[in-house]
């Protein structure tokens, strides 16, 4: 009795947990999916002013790219003045962006753009521009009245946080601070709020889930960075890729984990190496920052089928390992990670085979592998970069050749029950078993 007492005690507190997550869940009507669109950081750092990123806003509107979901256009650091006006205000570079901020907002949102800026919660940003801490109601007043609709917030920890004696909190509390005067300057304007993106670089572990609250980070923002920041690299792209694939459970619809923003289009990585990183980003349900817009990588960008994954709005969760490949399960591995995926969604059964071998590689999996595939069915197989239905596959699926640090995307959906009469009874014949109490051979 008292075991079936202390079991009924235990599922009991798990589901009440599980009513409090989505009650500290923060969904307030923003950023239920994740966030597609530019920032000017990789490509330009702080070389900006008013003209590129207007004529930014007008290249990606004339290219097909708003039309496939970018709809964000963000200004990242060194936008403005080195110091505050006389009643403490942040002020727009008077010479890069002298029309102000809120003319260019007005432009930008013609065009039918939402538009983001870049914040710091200590003293000062990356850049050594005015950082918000003291001054948050103030600043995300300032955001809100120049038009901006979303804010990257960093925590420069090394040079730009106030000493303990004035802070008296850890790094929740800070971010809390700025996520407080979010909230309450939507409420004095009767608005959503700005979507906020919080930027720790995964040092305080912002994607932590507990049994009374989901992840710190999805209490207070939309997203959230896990890792340093992106190089053009592929060596780059795999650490992030290794990192994030023991944290997937923490995506979900209105909070995310960050993987960075692409980096297509800025040399140092091949057309295969470009295709695997917009893949991975885009399955792994991560926001998409374009930063660099060249002729060469536009299909990929504009890969309509990858990006409805992304997008979906039924099914939220990021795609997860369930084989490791090269190396044995749950293995950490910065050059090598994970390179069979699947998850869940709307259209079916997404399956992400990432080949990070230096040379072409078969790959190929048993279908049962992935939780999401049942025993005993056949399923019809689409290529999401092809675009091409390839047939169905039963049981197994092999993708021959693979290009050097390239990927196979697809989209298994059933097609009925597989064939009769095949040998052994079962897929992964060690685990069955006759009911008689034989095994069924293989």
């Amino acid at each position: 009795m008292f075991k079936r007492n202390l079991w009924v005690s235990s599922a009991a507190a798990l589901f009440y947990a599980s009513r409090l997550d989505e009650a500290y869940a923060l969904n307030n009507g923003v950023a239920r999916l994740p966030v597609l669109g530019y920032n000017t950081w990789n490509a330009y750092q702080c070389n900006i002013d008013e003209d590129l990123v207007y004529n930014t806003a007008q290249l990606m509107k004339s290219l097909g790219l708003q039309a496939a979901g970018y709809n964000y256009v963000n200004i990242d650091d060194c936008y403005a003045e080195k110091n505050r006006s006389a009643s403490g205000d942040i002020v727009e570079d008077q010479v890069r962006f002298k029309s102000g901020m809120k003319a260019l907002n007005q432009k930008i949102h013609a065009l039918g753009f939402k538009t983001g800026i870049y914040g710091d919660s200590g003293w000062f940003t990356c850049g050594g521009y005015p950082g918000s801490w003291g001054n948050e109601l103030r600043d995300a007043r300032t955001f809100h009245n120049w038009g901006f609709d979303y804010l990257n917030s960093q925590l420069t920890h090394l040079f730009t946080v106030p000493y303990d004696d004035i802070t008296r909190t850890g790094i929740i509390g800070k971010y809390t601070r700025m996520a407080d005067a979010i909230a309450q300057v939507a409420r004095e304007n009767r608005v959503a709020p700005m979507v906020y993106s919080l930027c720790e670089w995964g040092w305080s572990q912002v994607w932590l889930k507990s049994l009374v609250v989901s992840s710190w980070g999805a209490t207070l923002g939309q997203s959230w960075r896990t890792t340093g920041d992106i190089s053009t690299q592929w060596e780059s792209l795999t650490a992030i890729i290794n990192f994030n694939s023991f944290l997937t459970q923490a995506t979900d619809f209105y909070g995310r984990n960050d993987l960075d923003m692409l980096q297509l289009g800025n040399g140092g990585l091949t057309y295969e190496e470009a295709k695997s990183h917009f893949t991975a980003w885009a399955l792994m349900k991560s926001p998409l920052f374009l930063s660099a817009i060249t002729p060469d990588i536009l299909g990929i960008l504009k890969n309509t089928e990858i990006l409805a994954i992304n997008q979906d709005d039924t099914i939220g969760k990021s795609i997860s390992p369930f084989r490791w490949g090269i190396n044995a399960d749950w293995t950490s591995n910065s050059t090598h990670p994970a390179q069979y995926w699947s998850g869940d969604s709307k259209y079916g059964t997404v399956i992400m085979l990432l080949n990070t071998l230096n040379e072409p590689s078969t790959m190929t999996f048993n279908l049962t592998e992935s939780p999401f595939i049942r025993a005993g069915r056949e399923y019809s197989v689409r290529d999401l970069w092809t675009h091409t239905d390839n047939g169905t596959a039963v049981r197994t699926f092999t993708a021959q050749n693979v290009p050097p640090h390239g990927v196979v995307a697809l989209l298994l959906k059933d097609a009925g029950n597989e064939p009769d009469g095949l040998y052994p009874a079962c897929s992964v014949w060690w685990q069955c078993i006759d009911k008689n109490g034989t095994h069924v051979g293989g």
